[in-house]
């Protein structure tokens, strides 16, 4: 990608999530084009350098973290010109455990509770922090990381997708509240993406048995479910949002742009 065409040189860009999975596709590409990708996440330490980018330790769930975290990328830079919102968490559980083999596997105020406060409590508070420090300065970008189940559902993570539905109720909302002081909101809902090394042996019992079946029988062909007959790159989510920031945009708000092949709806 052409480092001029976007115009994000020197642009201060926070990613939460941002040292595995998405975030460290989307860091990398924000680098590519020249702007300052900072590294926010829990295994993280503040100061230090991951590939190059500026890394600061925080825990999206608790706001004094938060705060912290916002006061630190001033400091070190003097401005945050945009946030990409991409810390989250999915646990595979079902309403009821029908077949009353692995009650684990059975939505409970736990696993609610972990999915509820990073995905939509951690998305506040960190909009919340950059949003007052936008508003100083003139304006920003916020980028929510959404989740086309948002939109359609998902067996097996019902709590998950709702979690991503107040993803994109917030980005509509936000939008409008902001809009006026040159603060876009928007959100980006990747579908069916290449494997990004989070998702452990664990992680993939527990969707099998939400979805009737065995680990090694989770569907790998997408050609029966997506019109363009592959799964998704992580870096295509990173030029997606790298887009999105950059001045490129100027007229997107308060919409989720899907990027999913073609499988969602809406």
């Amino acid at each position: 990608m052409d480092k001029n065409w976007l115009e994000l040189e020197d642009k201060v860009v926070i990613v939460t999530g941002g040292a595995s999975g998405i975030g460290k596709h989307v860091v990398e590409r924000l680098m590519g084009v020249g702007a300052n990708a900072v590294i926010v996440d829990m295994n993280v330490e503040t100061g230090t350098l991951m590939d190059g980018a500026y890394c600061v330790q925080c825990n999206v769930t608790d706001a004094d973290s938060v705060k912290a975290m916002a006061d630190a990328v001033v400091a070190k830079y003097g401005r945050i010109d945009a946030l990409v919102n991409n810390a989250g968490i999915n646990l595979p559980r079902l309403l009821v455990d029908v077949v009353g083999e692995k009650p684990q596997y059975e939505l409970n105020d736990d696993s609610f509770n972990k999915m509820f406060a990073v995905n939509v409590k951690g998305v506040f508070l960190c909009a919340q922090a950059c949003a007052k420090q936008m508003l100083k300065q003139g304006g920003g970008v916020i980028v929510n990381m959404s989740s086309e189940s948002g939109k359609e559902g998902s067996q097996g993570q019902s709590a998950y997708s709702a979690t991503k539905g107040a993803v994109d109720s917030f980005t509509r909302s936000w939008a409008k509240e902001l809009g006026k002081y040159n603060i876009r909101v928007l959100a980006c809902a990747p579908g069916i993406m290449e494997a990004t090394g989070l998702r452990t042996a664990a992680y993939n019992e527990a969707l099998a048995y939400t979805r009737g079946c065995k680990p090694e029988e989770l569907s790998t062909d997408y050609t029966k479910v997506i019109p363009m007959g592959r799964d998704g790159k992580l870096d295509e989510v990173g030029d997606l949002v790298a887009y999105l920031v950059s001045d490129r945009a100027s007229y997107i708000a308060g919409t989720t742009i899907n990027i999913s092949g073609g499988k969602s709806r809406g």
